[in-house]
C-alpha cells in the first residue's frame, strides 16, 4: 500500500514539467493544462486518504497481544482496590451536663481525715449515721471527636465481611473523662469500648461475616462482632435514615456472637408482607482461664434469644425481641472497690461472684405520616436470682425474689417541608425495678433509656446545604438537643442493690448508696457531622 502511494506521488511530480512546455504552447493547451491539474488533485486527496487509513490500520498481532495483556493486569488491579466498599463518618460533638444530687447515708466513710473507707455502722447499730448533704456536678464544656470508617467485601459470590472500625475521644484528653458524679470513672469494657470517649486508638466496633441463600434458600449464617447498636429507633435522631444495625429496643450492647435469619415476603399468609427473624447466640463476658478454688469461680455470661422484624415495608417497622442473659455478675473485675483496695466481700461479706439470669423483651412498632416520622416502644425485664440474689439491701439482706420492670420509649420527627430542618422530641420512662442492657448508649453520662424514671428530649437537625452528595453515604448535619434526666429512683441499669425512692433517702436503711444518688440531670449538646 505505502510502495503504491509514493507511485501515484512520483508521477504526479514528472508530470510538471510537461504541463510547463504545454504552457509554452498557447492558449489552447490551456485546457489539457487545466484538465492534468484537476487530475493531480484529485491523486493528492486519494494520497492523504491512504495515508489516514494507514494511520489507522491495526497493529500486528504482536502488539495486540501487548496491550491487551497490560489491560488485563490493569483490570486485574482496579478489581482488587475496588472490591472493598469503603465509607464513614465522623462528628465533633460539644455537651454541657449538670446533675444534682439529694441527701443521702453513704455506705462508706472515712476513717478520720484522709483515712480508709470503713462501712457507715451507724445505719444497723441505732447510732447515728454519717449523712452526706446535697451537691451539684456539672461539667460546662465537653468537646469530643469520633471517626469511624466502615467497610464491606465479598469473599465469595454468597459470603460477605462488614466491619466498622471507631476513635472515639475527648478534646485533651487520652482516657475515659466520663464520671459518675460520685467521682468514679465510667469503666471501659468490652460492651462499650467503641461507646465511651476514651483514646485516639481505632479500635474494632464491628466485624462479621455473613453467608447467604444458604442452600439456594433465603437463609444466612453469621459470625462475629454484632451489629447492635445505633438501630431503630435511635436512629431517627441521629438522622441516619436507612437502617444502621439490629433495632435498639433496651438492647445496645456490643457483642461477639452468632445468628441464623430467615427472610420472608408473605407473613401468616398475608401477601406482600415482608420480614425476618433471627436466632442469636452471644457471649457478653469471658472470664478466662481460671483454677478452681472452693467454687468461686466466675462462669462466663452468654446471651440467647429471637429478634423478629415482623414487618417491614417502606417506613412501616413491627419488631419484637426476646433474649436471656445467663450467669450474670454483681460486679466487674475493674470495679471502682478494686480500686479502691478493697472487694464486696471486704464490705458486705459479698465477693465478686455470678447471681442469675435476666429475661428480657421489647417491642418497636415506627411509621411514617405525610412528613411525621413516630415510634413507640415497650420493653420488660424480669430477674431470675440464685441464691446470691439480686436487688440486695443493707437492711433487708440477700433477695433471692423475682422483680419486674417496665419502660416505655416513644418520639417524633417532623421533617419540615422544603426545609433543611427536622424537629423531634421523644419520652422515656422505667419503673423501679427496670433494668435495660445499654453500656453502648450514645448520651455520654449517662444512657436515658436505663433510666428509672422520666427523661424528656428536644432535638433539631439542620441538613448542610454543601453541594449534591459525591456518593449514597453522603451528608452533613448539625443537630442540636436537650435532655432532662428525672430520677424516681435509685441505681438505674443496675441490678446489684434494693432500688430506693429519692424521698426516701434519709428514712428507710436500704437508701445507704455507694455513691452520690442523682435526683436529675440536664444536657445540652450540638454535634457537626459528616458522612461519606
Amino acid at each position: 500500500m505505502v510502495k503504491k502511494i509514493s507511485t501515484l506521488a512520483l508521477a504526479g511530480l514528472l508530470a510538471l514539467p510537461a504541463m510547463a512546455s504545454a504552457g509554452a504552447g498557447g492558449a489552447a493547451a490551456a485546457s489539457d493544462i487545466q484538465a492534468q491539474v484537476d487530475a493531480l488533485t484529485r491523486q493528492l486527496e486519494q494520497l492523504k486518504s491512504e495515508m489516514a487509513k494507514v494511520k489507522a490500520a491495526p497493529a500486528p498481532v504482536s502488539d495486540q497481544s501487548s496491550r491487551i495483556q497490560a489491560l488485563e493486569e490493569k483490570s486485574e488491579q482496579w478489581d482488587l482496590a475496588s472490591r472493598i466498599q469503603l465509607s464513614g463518618d465522623f462528628r465533633a460533638r460539644g455537651d454541657y451536663y449538670t446533675a444534682d444530687t439529694k441527701a443521702y447515708y453513704p455506705m462508706l466513710v472515712p476513717l478520720g481525715a484522709g483515712g480508709a473507707l470503713v462501712p457507715n455502722n451507724g445505719l444497723l447499730s441505732g447510732g447515728v449515721p454519717v449523712q452526706m448533704p446535697d451537691a451539684q456536678y456539672d461539667n460546662k464544656t465537653m468537646f469530643t471527636n469520633r471517626f469511624r470508617l466502615d467497610m464491606r467485601a465479598k469473599a465469595l459470590e454468597d459470603v460477605e465481611f462488614k466491619g466498622r472500625l471507631a476513635m472515639y475521644k475527648a478534646w485533651g484528653h487520652q482516657n475515659n473523662p466520663v464520671y459518675d458524679v460520685n467521682g468514679s470513672p465510667t469503666m471501659l469494657m468490652d460492651s462499650n469500648a467503641t461507646r465511651q470517649p476514651n483514646d485516639s486508638i481505632l479500635r474494632v466496633d464491628r466485624a462479621f461475616v455473613n453467608w447467604n441463600n444458604i442452600g439456594g434458600a433465603p437463609v444466612w449464617f453469621s459470625v462475629g462482632r454484632r451489629p447492635t447498636t445505633d438501630g431503630p429507633p435511635n436512629h431517627l435522631r441521629m438522622n441516619q435514615d436507612e437502617r444502621m444495625a439490629t433495632p435498639t429496643a433496651y438492647m445496645d450492647w456490643p457483642f461477639d456472637g452468632v445468628s441464623v435469619g430467615y427472610a420472608y415476603n408473605n407473613l401468616f399468609g398475608i401477601q406482600d408482607a415482608p420480614g425476618r427473624v433471627r436466632i442469636c447466640w452471644g457471649r457478653g463476658f469471658e472470664d478466662g482461664l481460671q483454677q478452681d478454688l472452693n467454687g468461686n469461680n466466675l462462669d462466663d455470661t452468654d446471651f440467647t434469644g429471637v429478634s423478629w422484624d415482623i414487618y417491614k415495608k417502606g417506613d412501616r417497622f413491627a419488631y419484637i425481641q426476646s433474649f436471656l442473659a445467663m450467669n450474670i455478675f454483681n460486679y466487674p473485675a475493674s470495679d471502682t472497690y478494686d480500686a479502691l483496695g478493697m472487694t464486696y466481700s471486704d464490705v458486705y461479706n459479698m465477693p465478686r461472684e455470678n447471681v442469675g439470669n435476666l429475661l428480657h423483651t421489647s417491642a418497636v412498632y415506627m411509621d411514617k405520616w405525610q412528613n411525621l416520622n413516630y415510634f413507640g416502644s415497650l420493653g420488660w425485664s424480669r430477674t431470675d436470682p440464685d441464691g446470691s440474689g439480686m436487688f440486695n439491701g443493707p437492711a433487708t439482706g440477700v433477695n433471692t425474689e423475682s422483680d419486674d420492670g417496665y419502660a416505655v420509649h416513644v418520639g417524633v420527627r417532623y421533617d419540615i417541608p422544603d426545609s433543611l430542618f427536622k424537629l423531634g422530641a421523644e419520652y422515656n420512662h422505667g419503673s423501679k425495678y427496670w433494668i435495660s442492657m445499654t453500656p453502648g448508649h450514645d448520651d455520654l453520662y449517662q444512657s436515658k433509656l436505663a433510666t428509672r424514671g422520666n427523661v424528656y428530649e428536644v432535638y433539631g437537625i439542620y441538613d448542610i446545604p454543601g453541594g449534591e452528595a459525591v456518593s449514597k453515604y453522603g451528608k452533613a448535619f448539625i443537630r442540636l438537643g436537650y435532655q432532662h434526666y428525672d430520677y424516681n429512683y435509685t441505681g438505674s441499669g443496675q441490678w446489684g442493690f434494693q432500688p430506693v425512692d429519692m424521698d426516701e433517702l434519709l428514712t428507710d436503711p436500704n437508701g445507704a448508696q455507694m455513691g452520690a444518688p442523682i435526683e436529675s440531670a440536664d444536657q445540652v449538646y450540638m454535634t457537626f457531622e459528616a458522612a461519606f
